[in-house]
This record gives structure tokens, C-alpha cells and sequence, in this order.
């Protein structure tokens, strides 16, 4: 894969289906050439942390969402970050909601109760910056753990996704600050993209997933394979 640009990672993503966010550590498949800490012993236009919308992949995460219909971005594999391409995403739909509704997944005991405070938030509000989820769960420092792990939890049984960022403003309505991750449900991502996630067999759809990661690096343990598909 010769990856130069934004442009060559879509091109190239939605013709793999997913890839890792990043560096391939967890030995699956990714798009991105190499991780940032690789990136001075190699030679490459990709490089990270520089800024350049169109060679920095800490970039191209964003621009997905916010410039393209096709590509879903989000903590998905692992517990870390990932790309799932429109095609590819009602499989692994399948799979982790297996198919259950957020109230079933709670009853059930899959979901703890900081997270369904989480997505009552985010539901109710379409889109909303991380920073707003804090303050209208009332969220503290002191919840910053938990609060962590139910927004991964969260996005890892795809009940929400990122679908941008968002800066804080003043009293004047300016932006300040770092930019901070906006999230919306599921649901909501793709129904904006006139997307509708069909119903797939779960058994199914394990199977072609796996049997694409295989396509993709032969040599990827069968373990790691069911961690990453089922997360």
C-alpha cells in the first residue's frame, strides 16, 4: 500500500473495509503506514503531530468525519481507535449488538449505569461535545475513571460514535481551548448519512470478517482475530 495522503488512506480504507487507528501493535491489519513513534526511522510524507490536513493521520481522523458520508471513526477495536467503512460497518454492528437495544443491553447487566447516564445524555441531545456530556451528567474529576471507561464502553458495543469536534466557548460565544470530541448515537451517525444498517447473522458476519483480516495479513492470530471482531 503506497499511502501519500488523505485522499490515498480513503481510497485504500474503503477497499480493506476497517483498519486499526493506528500502528498495527495488536498484529490485525491497518491502513496507516506506521505509528508516530516509528515515523523518524522511516521515510515517508506521512508524519504525525504535524499538523498538515492532508500527511498527519492524528488529521485524517476528523476529516472523515467531517468531510466524508462513508467512514465511521471511534474507540472500536482493542479498547483503541479504529475505522470501520460504511460497508464493512453492519457486520461488526451485528456482532456487538448481536442485535440488543440499549434498555435491553442495560437490563441485561452488559451496561453499567455510568454509562446509561452517558447515552441518555448524548440520545437526548443528537450531537455533544465530551465537555457538555461532563457537565450535564455532573460529572467530577473524581468520576474521570469510570467516566472514561463507559465512554469506550460505550463506543466498543457501538451504542454512540464520534462525529466531530467541538470548542468550548466563552461568555461571548468564541471558541477556546483545545477542541473537544463531539458524540452522537449510532443511529443518528448514519441516519445523517442516509445510511440505513442492515440486518446481518451474527455467525455470519464473524465469518466474513474473519475471512477478509485473513486476506489482509495471513498471518493474524485466530485469538486476537475474535477480540478484534467481537471487542
Amino acid at each position: 500500500m503506497n499511502i501519500h495522503n488523505f485522499s490515498d488512506f480513503c481510497t485504500t480504507l474503503l477497499d480493506c473495509g476497517f483498519s486499526m487507528g493506528g500502528a498495527n501493535s495488536k498484529g490485525i491489519f491497518t491502513v496507516i503506514p506506521f505509528g508516530w513513534e516509528e515515523q523518524k526511522f522511516i521515510e515517508s510524507p506521512i508524519k504525525w503531530h504535524t499538523g498538515d490536513i492532508e500527511t498527519d493521520p492524528w488529521e485524517w481522523r476528523m476529516r472523515v468525519l467531517e468531510e466524508r458520508d462513508d467512514i465511521a471513526y471511534a474507540k472500536l477495536f482493542f479498547r483503541t481507535s479504529g475505522y470501520i467503512a460504511k460497508d464493512w460497518y453492519p457486520y461488526f454492528y451485528a456482532v456487538r449488538r448481536n442485535p440488543e437495544s440499549f434498555e435491553d443491553a442495560f437490563y441485561n447487566g452488559t451496561i453499567s449505569q455510568t454509562a446509561k447516564r452517558i447515552y441518555e445524555i448524548i440520545s437526548q441531545n443528537a450531537a455533544i461535545p465530551l465537555h457538555e456530556i461532563k457537565q450535564l451528567g455532573g460529572f467530577s474529576k473524581e468520576d474521570n475513571s469510570k467516566f472514561e471507561r463507559a465512554i469506550v464502553e460505550l463506543q466498543m458495543r457501538m451504542f454512540i460514535t464520534m462525529c466531530g469536534r467541538q470548542q468550548k466557548t466563552n461568555k461571548y460565544g468564541e471558541g477556546y481551548g483545545w477542541s473537544s470530541t463531539v458524540f452522537t448515537t449510532t443511529e443518528d451517525f448514519w441516519n445523517k448519512r442516509n445510511f440505513q444498517i442492515a440486518t446481518v447473522d451474527k455467525q455470519k458476519a464473524i465469518e466474513k470478517i474473519t475471512e477478509k483480516i485473513l486476506k489482509l495479513n495471513p498471518n493474524a492470530d485466530m485469538k486476537k482475530i475474535s477480540k478484534f471482531i467481537k471487542g
